[in-house]
């Protein structure tokens, strides 16, 4: 399965509008637009934390499947530090990267953005995934 089928496949990855922006080589950039559906404090306007991390552990999958040979994945561990509110209205856009991979898992590095200096958060996880298997 490719990066961009598994986000289609995700009903809660569509329901949250998130794209796929960039992918390739172990690396993933995916976004979702503000929506008041999600925020979490009606007074501010500020998207829930669980919004942003389904985006963040979506972004870690999609750079674990786009790294060479993996066909599927599943997150075993996902420890997100939230740095700040996500700006209402703006756009929150994911990065993440494989900065280790083993025989079965990936260990990826993401953050979160929406424009201002500081990051919206940071997270760290770890990945089982399965490989092609060689033809010989």
């Amino acid at each position: 399965m490719n990066a961009q089928n598994f986000i289609n496949a995700l009903p809660f990855a569509k329901a949250l509008e998130m794209r796929l922006d960039s992918i390739g080589e172990g690396r993933a950039e995916i976004s979702m637009p503000w929506d008041a559906r999600f925020v979490g404090d009606p007074v501010t306007g500020v998207i829930h934390g669980g919004a942003v991390s389904a985006l963040m552990d979506t972004c870690g999958g999609a750079a674990v499947l786009s790294y060479p040979g993996a066909t599927t994945t599943a997150t075993i561990d996902l420890r997100i530090d939230y740095m700040r509110a996500a700006s209402p209205g703006a756009r929150i856009v994911a990065r993440a990267d494989c900065y280790h991979v083993t025989r079965n898992v990936a260990f990826v590095r993401a953050t979160a953005h929406d424009g201002g200096d500081t990051p919206v958060a940071m997270a760290t996880g770890a990945f089982t995934f399965a490989a092609r298997e060689e033809t010989a």
